[in-house]
């Protein structure tokens, strides 16, 4: 490995600090990222949007403004990839859909503004599923994002492009969307770390029905720090956002802990009887139960009761699709893939007594959930029910020898806990015996955003299976 490569792999939270100390450079840092995608992304169609150009001259502006000792952002100098479902102004943005191949916001969403604020500097667009609907990430526009650990096996999704370019070394932070895993499925896929926020942790703007909880946008990265620092520059209230929370997002960047001592631990490797999981995924993860006592934690098998998740994730998702994409879809069938089709009609024929008693569920759910947490500080369980799987695959029909009803059945070990309102990191938890990646999902109580980061870190540190790069 190259100099220049091995800077492309080196965390975000190294880089930014060899920037800022003009170690390195921005347009340097910037040179070798652009070199690194020139080289990798035609195989594994990470990004799908690039502009180089303008990268470059942002780079340049970058540098000039730290040698006249401006003040700048926590994510100076860092080149980013965002979504292609989060608009970005005067950049092409098609969610993944001929219906939008060549729309050009006028301005940025929030999420990426608030990137750009904190200093990181804008390379392009990663690939995405159509409409971020499903956790495979593949489109007619652009085709499929391959696994940086396995050519021909799916990265994940819907933040899939942006979890194969940060395995790949393509960017060095980036960020994604979550409703039923879509931050988490494509960590756990390509080794990397991706959170879930409590909802309204970092607020989503514009968005046509702010008052949801079911969908967050969120940090990924290669390390939990580089999470942290993520969420330290996305993270804090906006008074647009009806649910965005008051609390500022600078203290999340403090430095996380490397021993777990009191923590008391629930282990849930099927959540509660809840879900099949494929047995090389039990089999990586249950190993490293003793990590955690070696640590200083606690850990007994245990699961919140999660009766009433299904029911809330699947009737409030099915009336947002409607709400989002009904129209669309009526005016356009023939250019809206099935499932988006299958999604909006289940919710087009929702009545308001299905909705209320999803409310109603979701509300107890709610509660248990609290109450779980005052037992246990994390619930640790399996980020995904299977293995990555062939890109021709649209979805995983079964797990474990399970059929599955629909394609959102293979992802319900995430679907259940959106439902809870947790916090959610997918940490990597392991290889199975060929080399794939397993994903660690640890679960804290509403709000405890902290707890999740702390919780990954030190696992992280111990084990380092997030330093295992792929080679490419």
């Amino acid at each position: 490995m190259s100099d220049l490569d091995e800077l492309c792999t080196r965390p975000a939270t190294e880089l930014v600090a060899l920037v800022r100390d003009r170690e390195i450079s921005a347009r340097e840092l910037m040179d070798a990222h652009l070199d690194r995608i020139e080289r990798l992304n035609p195989e594994l169609n990470a990004i799908i949007t690039l502009d180089a150009e303008g990268a470059r001259a942002a780079a340049d502006a970058a540098d000039a403004r730290l040698a006249a000792g401006e003040p700048v952002g926590p994510l100076h100098g860092l080149p980013v990839a965002h979504k292609d479902t989060h608009a970005t102004g005067g950049m092409r943005t098609t969610w993944g859909s001929p219906l939008h191949a060549e729309t050009v916001p006028a301005r940025d969403e929030l999420v990426v503004a608030r990137l750009k604020a904190a200093g990181a500097i804008r390379v392009g667009k990663t690939n995405v599923p159509e409409f971020a609907a499903g956790s495979h990430t593949f489109n007619t526009l652009f085709g499929a994002t391959h696994n940086p650990y396995r050519h021909g096996l799916s990265a994940g999704g819907s933040s899939g492009g942006a979890a194969a370019a940060l395995a790949a070394g393509l960017v060095p932070i980036a960020e994604g969307s979550d409703m039923g895993g879509s931050l988490r499925n494509p960590a756990a896929f390509c080794n990397v770390v991706g959170l879930r926020p409590t909802p309204g942790r970092v607020p989503s703007h514009p968005t046509a029905i702010g008052w949801s909880q079911l969908s967050v946008q969120g940090p990924m990265g290669r390390t939990v720090g580089d999470v942290a620092l993520g969420l330290s520059a996305l993270a804090g209230p906006d008074p647009r956002v009806p649910i965005s929370l008051t609390d500022p997002g600078p203290p999340f960047a403090a430095p996380l802990p490397t021993e777990l001592t009191g923590l008391r631990v629930a282990w849930a490797p099927d959540l509660g009887g809840q879900v099949p999981v494929d047995p090389a995924i039990t089999a990586v993860l249950t190993e490293q139960l003793g990590v955690f006592r070696d640590l200083g934690a606690t850990v007994e098998e245990d699961c919140p009761d999660l009766a009433g998740a299904d029911e809330a994730f699947g009737v409030l998702r099915a009336w947002l699709f409607e709400a989002s994409f009904g129209a669309l879809v009526r005016e356009h069938p023939d250019q809206v893939k099935e499932t988006i089709r299958w999604n909006a009609a289940r919710g087009a024929a929702l009545t308001g007594a299905d909705v209320g008693r999803a409310e109603v569920a979701h509300t107890a759910l709610f509660e248990r959930v609290v109450a779980f947490f005052e037992r246990f500080d994390v619930l640790l369980a399996p980020t995904t029910q299977v293995l990555p799987f062939p890109v021709e695959q649209e979805y995983p029909t079964e797990v474990a020898g399970v059929p599955q009803e629909d394609y959102l059945g293979w992802m319900r070990s995430c679907t259940l806990i959106s439902a809870t309102g947790c916090p959610a990191l997918s940490v990597p938890g392991g290889f199975t015996p060929d080399g794939l990646p397993v994903g660690l999902q640890v679960i804290a109580a509403p709000r405890a955003d902290r707890r999740v980061l702390e919780v990954g870190h030190a696992f992280e540190q111990a084990t380092g299976f997030g330093q295992r790069r792929p080679e490419l």
